[in-house]
């Protein structure tokens, strides 16, 4: 609640991301996405639920991050259009809600002192929205003429309303077949002048391909103001068996033998696992994951290494790099080294340089080189704010 109010956020992330030319939910921002920015950001700044509207494509992406926060989470299908979406995520809203805070994802620098002021604006005047003045010169793309600038407001989000005006606008909007690209369009259609709330430059919106750099330099900076860094060892052995596949690194690599386990027995993921929750102080992959528990037979240990993620948002924690290496006589890993990098970086949404992999045989010593097994040792770095 806030100063009294049950509020609830409407998270949209069912676009389409046509100006960007690729989904803009799976981007990653020091070891966030868009999505999981702006969803913390409304869960630390106290709303009571907080509703995503998805795609197919960013669907998983909701559902695994849900766990990782301590607000309320409801997933709504989203629409053909930004207004379908919220017309969605207005039907699912909890009872309890008195006021609503509608968000695209994609303005994922938002600040919990954003959302503060306008959900303040909301309570207090019955609407709040984010927007800044123009400090361009702006010309009619028609005429070439100047446009007055200081007439211009540049709306953004979030844009907040009491809950019987937002959902009574949209209602009337569908009725009437009216369309809009924003919630303040539709308020102002249905007679209320809207309170617009300065929140200046930085709530800038992710739309172009060329953002991304300036995204990660402001997300960067106000990561390393409140980082620690914490440090975490991990070591692995799976016995080498005839009849089973051998998986390293979320990768199957043809040989003879394969790994002995409960799971695939991916000895490099189960290391890695072990020191990113050592560096959280989370214990370790089998308390987690426990053998004895039927839903892990024959699991696939990239997929617990996605869970394993979401166990590190929870905690605060964002990797800043692994240093894995495997011990194997046979077979030669080489070829696979970059795949590995690939689909581990990919599945802990950080960039493949965080990610080193090595491989070193034993020169025909210890278990390892007599071919009875493999073992795998990383290093993770974490930070945690």
């Amino acid at each position: 609640m806030i100063h009294g109010k049950y509020i609830s956020a409407i998270v949209l992330a069912a676009g389409a991301s046509m100006r960007m030319g690729t989904d803009k939910t799976s981007m990653c921002f020091s070891g966030e996405t868009p999505l999981s920015l702006c969803v913390k950001a409304f869960a630390e700044a106290g709303a009571d639920d907080i509703i995503i509207t998805v795609s197919p494509n960013s669907r998983e992406q909701a559902e695994a991050l849900a766990p990782c926060v301590q607000t309320h989470v409801i997933i709504a299908d989203g629409g053909e259009t930004r207004q379908e979406s919220v017309y969605s995520a207005l039907t699912a809203l909890p009872e309890r809600t008195e006021i609503v805070a509608v968000h695209d994802c994609a303005r994922c620098l938002v600040t919990q002192e954003i959302i503060m002021r306008t959900v303040m604006s909301a309570i207090e005047t019955g609407s709040g929205i984010a927007a800044c003045g123009c400090r361009d010169t702006v010309f009619d793309a028609d005429t070439l003429e100047p446009i007055d600038r200081s007439k211009l407001i540049l709306t953004q989000t979030p844009q907040c309303f009491e809950r019987e005006l937002i959902v009574s606008a949209y209602e009337a909007a569908m009725r009437d077949g009216i369309s809009a690209t924003d919630d303040c369009t539709l308020i102002k259609r249905a007679g209320i002048e809207p309170n617009f709330v300065d929140c200046g430059i930085i709530n800038q919106k992710l739309t172009f391909g060329s953002d991304k750099e300036v995204f990660d330099a402001v997300i960067a900076s106000r990561t390393a103001k409140r980082e620690t860094p914490r440090t975490g060892l991990g070591e692995d052995t799976h016995k080498l068996v005839e009849g089973r596949r051998l998986v390293l690194g979320g990768v199957e690599i043809p040989f003879e033998l394969g790994l002995l386990g409960h799971s695939d027995a991916d000895v490099l993921i189960h290391a890695i696992i072990d020191a990113l929750l050592g560096a959280a102080a989370l214990g370790d992959i089998g308390r987690h994951f426990p053998d004895s528990d039927e839903q892990y037979k024959d699991i696939s240990s990239i997929a617990l290494l996605s869970s394993v993620r979401g166990l590190l948002s929870k905690a605060g924690c964002r990797l800043n790099n692994i240093d894995a290496v495997v011990v194997a006589q046979r077979p030669r890993l080489a070829p696979y080294i970059d795949e590995m990098r690939s689909v581990v970086a990919q599945t802990l949404c950080v960039p493949v340089d965080a990610v080193s992999i090595k491989a070193t045989t034993p020169e025909h010593m210890n278990d390892e080189g007599r071919l009875l097994c493999i073992t795998a040792r990383c290093v993770a770095s974490l930070v945690k704010e």
